[in-house]
């Protein structure tokens, strides 16, 4: 199989654009860099936020205050609707989650907190890290227990 044999799958999107490959591709010599300046050298250019010399924007700002998003706790959110999947009389934690599909990711951050959207009516004990205080009620008026770890 040479190059030029090569063809698109059918529904394919637009063919690739084959860039400093002789004049009579159209986008040869200087590959659409022109001609000298920065810009046409290999790894030329300038980084993310520069302005030519000029004080950038995110300098020129003023920045105020403390923000605690990067302190803050990475919970993985998942709502008590979402529970009523398991059988009654399940325990209902990490692994079972997990097992379930509700958790995709391969850790969990800092923990599983339980939130009070949906209804359930499954008897289940629940083992998170937190739980707001609509979820605590709504499991424990299910009849189940919602048990902190």
């Amino acid at each position: 199989m040479k190059i030029n044999e090569l063809t698109a799958s059918p529904g394919a999107r637009l063919t690739a654009y084959r860039k400093g490959r002789g004049p009579g591709s159209g986008n040869g010599k200087t590959a659409g860099r022109g001609h000298k300046g920065q810009n046409s050298r290999a790894g030329g250019g300038v980084r993310p936020g520069f302005e030519g010399g000029q004080m950038p924007l995110y300098r020129r700002l003023p920045k105020r205050g403390f923000n605690n998003k990067r302190f803050a706790l990475q919970y993985i959110a998942i709502n008590v609707g979402d529970l009523e999947r398991f059988a009654d009389g399940t325990t209902v934690d990490a692994e079972s989650l997990k097992a379930s599909g509700l958790i995709k990711l391969p850790k969990v951050n800092d923990g599983i907190k339980i939130l009070g959207d949906g209804t359930l009516t499954r008897k289940l004990t629940v083992r998170a890290n937190a739980f707001t205080a609509s979820a605590k009620e709504k499991i424990e008026k299910a009849g189940g227990m919602a048990e902190e770890v």
